[in-house]
């Protein structure tokens, strides 16, 4: 997708993204939306790394987006065909000719070991770390990554690497699928290193994950600062959907390490970090943020759309949800908070708006324990709702039940309307809400957040109480005008830092 520019004189933003905007919803979405719609002092290009290739985008954009990019990692198609990157047909074959075995012993081979070996050690240096990949992103700047990746060199380097760095009681139990399974892991996983996209003048990752390989090409290539938001920490999401997942013990550790190591590697090189919420902090140090490149900006919600309704639209007692069905959101346990709900008021309605196909056989999961539990009149996933400021109005009160969390947009959308939320202290939900806004309850306590859903819906003047601090406060804290106001200045700081810093390898080189 092409738009003609609308000024030189505006900052130029490349917006990297993992599984989000602008071909899927969610929180992380919204945000990237909120971004793009609300800064009209920047130009904006998108590249979002998706699953396989999304056809049509969710979003409609505006004159500011020049450039939409779409990375489909797991495609049988080489990514390079659809990213729209400015290699030509030729380059691209000619990479492929020049690609051979002494080509990839002698300039390959040694990097790739190291990179790998490091990642498997008790304690490595982040910086020689840092070179081994800028060698790798060197070298697939001139060769081509399937024909060196997929190399019979490599494939036996990967194993003999695997066998020297895990233990005997873990390789005991490790098939050869599991390790040809890691091989293949990694070949999707370091793709996006590959990706040639024109120069701007600033990269904003909204995960310190994979994603993060296009930003780290764009910082070797031309020295573009990283601002990097993060949501959700994406090293404690991986660990939750890591050790949650069917793999091995051996394939468990694996993808632990690389993703670590990738994780540490973009804190290594950020610029600035706008983290959403306090809490993120600890986790970001923990796997080498530096916290005095931290500053927590939280989300902005529009409080002219997201406003207070007169009328309530039912009689019977609602209780509404705006996630994604899938494990995070742990809607299986709002579906037992419901049934616990219904012993109180038999009429109670749940009504829980969002994709119903992120996770098919989570999605599966639930309907089985809604049907299992007798609630197909008492709880409905509603599936994905285009007016996302008239979800909470249908609610009596809103109800999140996240085992991880950032700064969830659902929670102040909700206050913003002057509807109480009950929701898992996860996150930083207990930033947004307080004793006097909504009720917080520990994650997965099934019978602390019925218990709370009960107390709201019987105790009419407490739930109109909190729901008009609720409004106040996300006037007074969490206002769209607010969340534009700090990025704005982010963007032009970390471009003032990068013209100084030409600025001064250019009086180098004359002085010289």
């Amino acid at each position: 997708m092409e738009v003609q520019r609308e000024s030189s004189s505006k900052i130029n933003i490349l917006l990297i993204t993992e599984g989000t905007y602008p071909y899927y919803g969610g929180g992380v979405s919204t945000w990237c939306d909120d971004l793009i719609q609300n800064i009209s002092s920047s130009n904006f290009s998108v590249v979002c790394i998706t699953d396989t290739f999304k056809p049509n985008s969710n979003f409609t954009f505006p004159k500011n987006v020049q450039n939409i990019y779409q990375f489909p990692l797991w495609d049988a198609e080489e990514p390079i065909e659809y990213i729209g990157s400015e290699a030509t047909y030729e380059s691209v074959v000619g990479r492929k000719n020049k690609t051979n075995s002494i080509v990839i012993e002698t300039l390959f081979l040694p990097h790739f070991e190291k990179f790998m070996r490091m990642q498997f050690a008790d304690a490595y240096s982040i910086e020689e770390l840092n070179g081994c990949l800028k060698k790798m992103w060197e070298y697939f700047s001139r060769f081509d990554y399937k024909s060196t990746l997929k190399h019979e060199l490599i494939w036996n380097s990967f194993k003999k690497i695997i066998l020297e760095s895990f233990d005997d009681q873990i390789l005991d139990n490790t098939s050869l699928e599991d390790i040809t399974a890691a091989g293949r892991l990694l070949y999707r996983f370091l793709q996006p290193i590959t990706v040639d996209l024109p120069e701007t003048d600033i990269s904003h990752l909204t995960i310190a994950g994979f994603a993060g390989l296009i930003a780290l090409n764009q910082k070797f290539k031309y020295n573009t600062p990283i601002f990097l938001t993060e949501h959700g920490v994406f090293m404690r999401e991986r660990l939750l959907a890591i050790g949650s997942s069917n793999y091995s013990i051996f394939l468990k550790l694996f993808l632990t390490k690389i993703s670590e190591a990738i994780s540490r590697l973009v804190y290594h090189n950020v610029d600035q970090i706008s983290t959403v919420t306090h809490f993120n902090k600890s986790w970001e140090t923990k796997y080498g943020a530096d916290l005095n490149k931290i500053k927590v900006l939280y989300n902005g919600v529009d409080t002219q759309k997201f406003k207070p309704s007169k009328a309530k639209q039912s009689k019977k007692f609602k209780v509404v949800a705006a996630a994604r069905i899938f494990e995070l959101k742990d809607i299986l346990t709002m579906i037992k908070v419901c049934h616990k709900v219904k012993r109180t008021f038999s009429q109670i309605e749940f009504i829980v708006y969002g994709n119903k196909d992120a996770v098919p056989e989570y999605t599966k999961a639930c309907e089985a324990l809604i049907r299992d539990l007798q609630l197909e009149s008492n709880f409905k996933l509603a599936g994905f709702h285009s007016e996302p400021h008239k979800i909470y109005l249908e609610g009596d009160l809103s109800i999140l039940t996240s085992i991880s969390e950032g700064f969830p947009y659902t929670v102040i959308e909700s206050m913003s309307c002057g509807i109480p939320v009950v929701a898992t202290d996860v996150g930083g939900v207990i930033e947004a809400i307080d004793e006097s806004t909504g009720i917080i309850c520990k994650p997965k306590d099934v019978e602390a957040l019925a218990k709370a859903v009960v107390k709201l819906l019987t105790e009419d003047s407490l739930r109109v109480e909190m729901g008009e601090r609720s409004r106040e406060k996300v006037v007074k804290h969490f206002s769209i005008e607010t969340f534009t106001t700090h990025f704005e200045h982010s963007y032009f700081n970390l471009t003032n830092a990068k013209t100084k810093s030409i600025s001064r390898k250019t009086v180098k080189k004359l002085v010289s």
